[in-house]
């Protein structure tokens, strides 16, 4: 059974009763599921699969902000305002399945059960807190360090525990979530191919030792 992070703070009883509301959705692989700008009016808890969170930047082009996997939620401000629109844009990277509440469900829960306020508390401020570290990364950080850590984190969720994680996303998609170009992108995956660290093919990465990836992307 997935473990879903925003509810962690629930009762047994509470948890069973947000979930008990849900409604399971199927999506697949590369489906839309919110577009940026759409009205907002439910959660999702992602119970299966893995989805990209992208955004619309100044000059009309796609950033990907993050990939969230089992266990992780979208829509918490959606579901505290009655005037929200989504915020950003997002799409199905393989096929998944997320459990889907609506504000209204949810403010009656909210209404008997005092703890949900505070876990959806919880979620923002941690919230905050990764879009911080992400902007200090994004001002501070040189963009091939950037390139090496979203790399190893998307080896952390496509391969869990195992020594080799096979990242099926483009370059783009990784250029996408580092705020560089594809050309920058390829040039450090090219460098990281000839250390022995990643094979590259055709709409995947392989990182073939993420103990060696993850030292590089530790290193000051």
């Amino acid at each position: 059974m997935t473990e879903y992070a925003l509810l962690a703070s629930l009762t047994p009883d509470e948890r069973r009763e947000v979930i008990a509301s849900c409604v399971l959705r199927r999506f697949k692989r590369r489906e839309i599921l919110c577009h940026e700008g759409d009205p907002g009016d439910t959660l999702h808890l992602v119970r299966s699969g893995l989805l990209l969170i992208r955004v619309t930047t100044p000059l009309g082009s796609t950033a990907t902000l993050t990939m969230i996997g089992p266990g992780d939620s979208f829509g918490e401000l959606a579901v505290l305002s009655p005037d929200a629109r989504r915020t950003a844009t997002v799409e199905a990277a393989e096929n998944a399945e997320t459990l889907s509440i609506t504000r209204d469900r949810l403010q009656a829960l909210r209404a008997a059960n005092p703890g949900i306020d505070q876990m959806l508390t919880a979620t923002l401020v941690e919230q905050i807190r990764r879009l911080s570290a992400t902007v200090l990364e994004a001002l501070y950080l040189p963009v091939e360090a950037r390139v090496v850590r979203r790399l190893a984190n998307l080896a952390r969720i496509y391969g869990g525990p195992a020594p080799i994680a096979e990242i099926r996303l483009t370059q783009d998609d990784l250029a996408s979530m580092a705020g560089t170009t594809r050309v920058t992108a390829n040039r450090v995956l090219r460098d990281l191919e000839d250390r022995g660290i990643v094979s590259l093919g055709r709409g995947r990465i392989t990182v073939t030792d993420r103990a060696k990836l993850v030292a590089i992307a530790s290193s000051p």
